[in-house]
């Protein structure tokens, strides 16, 4: 198989992982403002069955991302690929730290013996503190942020991939800004970072899928 074709398979399936990424996250807007809703108080969790069909969606949608950042990195040309590299190892990180929070969560954290033990909302609850809570937020506020902050600068030619550059950026810095959160004790500070990993996301892999089907189809 020559290089082209290779270069082409890669981008074929960069963008079915980057439309199936743009509909399972707009399912997941859906279902957590579904989920916020419901709620009698803002600082109350997200309850069921709202909370576990998000976690369900995160464990797809977390290794998807992983497969469209590294369409993105065979995508890059030369000049690019420090950064489309880096922003693939960060994208590693997030996908491993998230995938391994809401696996637990959905499995271990469930059972009886855990479930009733006085510390297990200090571990698995994701009402703040809590460690489960604050490993997500370091995965998607800091390492997906700083993934779409480099990822940004792989993008610059044309109308399409300009508009793709300034809504990664967007999406990084408001990913950003939901840290503040923490040191300050607000989670509602904190779900800034949410419009920027949740909300601004979706049009930027609806235009991915859109970028590598136009190369894919000119190779």
């Amino acid at each position: 198989m020559s290089n082209k074709d290779i270069a082409t398979r890669h981008l074929k399936i960069g963008k079915i992982s980057a439309i199936a990424v743009f509909y399972l996250l707009l399912a997941y807007v859906i279902i957590t403002t579904l989920g916020l809703l419901s709620l009698k108080s803002p600082e109350d969790p997200i309850g069921e069955p709202y909370f576990t069909l998000m976690e369900i969606l995160i464990l797809l949608i977390a290794p998807l991302i992983l497969i469209v950042m590294a369409a993105v990195d065979s995508y890059a040309s030369d000049e690019a690929k420090i950064f489309s590299r880096i922003a693939l190892i960060f994208m590693i990180i997030m996908a491993v730290i998230t995938s391994s929070i809401h696996f637990v969560i959905l499995t271990f954290s469930r059972l009886s013996s855990v479930a009733d033990s006085p510390w297990a909302s200090l571990f698995f609850s994701f009402k703040w503190p809590s460690a489960v809570y604050s490993l997500d937020i370091l995965a998607w506020d800091w390492f997906f942020a700083i993934s779409f902050l480099f990822a940004s600068q792989v993008f610059r030619n044309g109308r399409i991939e300009k508009t793709v550059r300034v809504l990664m950026i967007m999406s990084g810095v408001l990913s950003l800004l939901g840290l503040l959160g923490v040191p300050l004790g607000n989670m509602q500070i904190r779900n800034i970072g949410i419009i920027g990993y949740a909300l601004v996301p979706l049009p930027i892999f609806f235009l991915l899928s859109k970028i590598f089907k136009l190369e894919s189809n000119d190779k």
